[in-house]
C-alpha cells in the first residue's frame, strides 16, 4: 500500500461554511459546516480522486501568500 500526502487548503466562505481542496488533485474538493466534518470529508474525497486519477502529483508544500489590493 502506498502512502500519500497531501496538502489541503481550508477557507471559509461568506455564510460560514468550511471549503476544503488539494491542489494536487484535480477536481478534489468538498465542503462542511464544521471543521471536524470538513476533515472526514476531504480525506473521503482524496481516496475517491485516487481510484480515478492514475498519476498522482506529489509536491512540496512551500507556503500561502496573502495579497491585498484596493481598487
Amino acid at each position: 500500500m502506498r502512502q500519500y500526502k497531501f496538502t489541503v487548503v481550508v477557507e471559509q466562505d461568506e455564510d460560514g461554511k468550511y471549503i476544503a481542496y488539494v491542489p494536487a488533485l484535480k477536481g478534489c474538493h468538498t465542503q462542511a459546516d464544521n471543521l471536524n466534518d470538513l476533515d472526514n470529508r476531504i480525506r473521503e474525497a482524496i481516496e475517491l480522486c485516487l481510484e480515478v486519477q492514475k498519476d498522482v502529483e506529489q509536491s512540496r508544500f512551500v507556503g500561502i501568500h496573502e495579497v491585498e489590493i484596493a481598487k
